[in-house]
């Protein structure tokens, strides 16, 4: 090879070089190039996601703010109505009492440990976490002074509470929240999801973690609950208020067991006026019968009355009935029936006056009658346990009924046996377990009572 041929190739080679050296540069650049451009895409879509997430958990906050905004006002104003109408104050005053225990007091712990630890934490925010923390606990002091108002300061009681948390969320909403939604590396949808988790641990009893607990509130929300339903039943509402507080003991049993003790209490209290309250009472005509025999109790005494209905109720097989004739509305014969004969008897108005009342009234079928208590039919009249409860201290007794109740399996039941018409414990068990639990009445005082209580088939504990 010549010395020119020699140059030729060191200068191909010397090319090749070249070329093979730019080529893998410009691969390297667009590989780095579209990895970059991955990467940025990547990030934007995550800060997008964030920043979305963020946007909707403000926007759900601030409309839980606005409705519990309205739902105090509007309760406000219901109570200045009645109060300068010289109307019943009762019954509005309970209810804004039932609606800030039950609905903002709860949100306020909420808010104290989820927002307001993690706004505590920045320096700019600690002096307004404090005063809010304040009114949380100003709030709570009004409620109680609102629960022992008279008609004289039961509307300027609820007109500061008004005007304090109005100003409250409103100072949240222009303080709080947007400092937290403005900081990337606050997560406000998790700390929504946290005020979530901590509203439906108290719903679905939870037990919550030992810091969250907060003893003193608690038993504040509980004695303004306590009070309300006090103030309903005072009002004339007993059923409302043994509901309300059957509500109260069914959170509070797994946490604070000392406090359900003292709700059930409250409620033997306040059951005996349950039955001068509105109730529902059972509907639907007897499968079977006709229009049924009249009874005219017109000419009775009106002592002897109720005696001769209930001794004819007490005679009907199932599916029959009978007319009742009478010279004045029934309606107090009504919430008896409701209280003694609860889902198994009918009740359906014929003609209601002036003069003359008459009011058809059944058994329905597929439920008898046993000792004068409805039985509904198929239930046995003994069960494979029987729970005597007589013997146990009154504190204790409601705890081993609900523990027994709770192993049972499908299907099963178990008699009780108590010294007392055990009705709050129904509206205990209607608060706990509507819907999956029978309540058979099989032997109704005046010594002993026995009730049949059973998990139907189809439910699970």
């Amino acid at each position: 090879m010549t010395s020119t041929d020699a140059a030729d190739a060191a200068a191909d080679a010397a090319t090749d070089a070249a070329t093979d050296a730019a080529a893998d540069a410009a691969t390297d650049a667009a590989t780095d190039a579209a990895t970059d451009a991955a990467t940025d895409a990547a990030t934007d879509a995550a800060t997008d996601a964030a920043t979305d997430a963020a946007t909707d958990a403000l926007e759900a906050m601030l409309a839980h703010h606005e409705a519990l905004t309205d739902g105090v006002a509007r309760r406000v104003v219901a109570l200045r109505v009645a109060a300068e109408g010289h109307d019943r104050y009762e019954t509005a005053a309970a209810e804004l009492v039932a609606y800030l225990a039950k609905e903002v007091l709860p949100h306020a712990v909420a808010e104290e440990h989820t927002l307001y630890r993690t706004a505590a934490a920045k320096e700019e925010l600690a002096e307004t976490v404090a005063g809010m923390v304040e009114e949380h606990r100003t709030l709570s002091a009004l409620a109680e002074r609102l629960a022992r108002a008279d008609d004289g300061t039961a509307a300027a009681e609820a007109e500061a509470i008004g005007a304090l948390f109005a100003g409250h969320v409103a100072k949240e909403n222009a303080q709080i929240l947007p400092a937290l939604a403005a900081d990337a590396e606050v997560d406000l949808a998790g700390l929504l999801v946290q005020m979530h988790r901590l509203t439906e641990a108290a719903q679905d009893e939870t037990p919550v973690a030992e810091e969250l607990a907060t003893p003193d509130t608690e038993a504040t929300i509980v004695r303004l609950l306590l009070r309300a339903a006090g103030d309903l039943a005072d009002a004339g509402q007993g059923d409302a208020a043994c509901r309300l507080a059957a509500e109260a003991w069914a959170t509070v049993r797994v946490a604070r067991p000392d406090l359900a003790v003292r709700v059930t209490a409250a409620l033997h209290r306040l059951v005996r006026s349950a039955t001068a309250a509105p109730v529902t009472l059972s509907s639907g005509r007897p499968e079977a019968g006709g229009a049924g025999a009249a009874l005219d109790v017109r000419a009775l005494a009106p002592a002897q009355r109720h005696e001769k209905i209930f001794a004819t109720y007490g005679a009907l097989g199932p599916g029959t009935a009978f007319v009742l004739v009478n010279d004045h509305d029934p309606k107090p014969l009504r919430y008896q029936f409701e209280a003694e004969h609860h889902g198994a008897f009918t009740w359906d108005v014929v003609e209601a006056g002036p003069e003359v009342w008459r009011v058809r009234i059944g058994r329905p079928a597929g439920v008898t009658a046993q000792g004068g208590v409805p039985v509904r039919a198929g239930a046995p009249a003994e069960a494979t346990l029987e729970l005597d409860v007589r013997r146990l201290p009154h504190g204790q007794r409601h705890d081993v009924i609900f523990t027994t109740f709770g192993a049972l399996a499908e299907g099963a039941g178990f008699v009780l046996v108590n010294d007392h018409d055990p009705r709050p414990l129904r509206y205990q068990f209607d608060a706990q377990h509507a819907g999956r639990y029978s309540w058979d009445y099989l032997e109704a005082g005046p010594e002993v009572w026995r009730v049949r209580i059973g998990r139907p088939a189809g439910t699970e504990a």
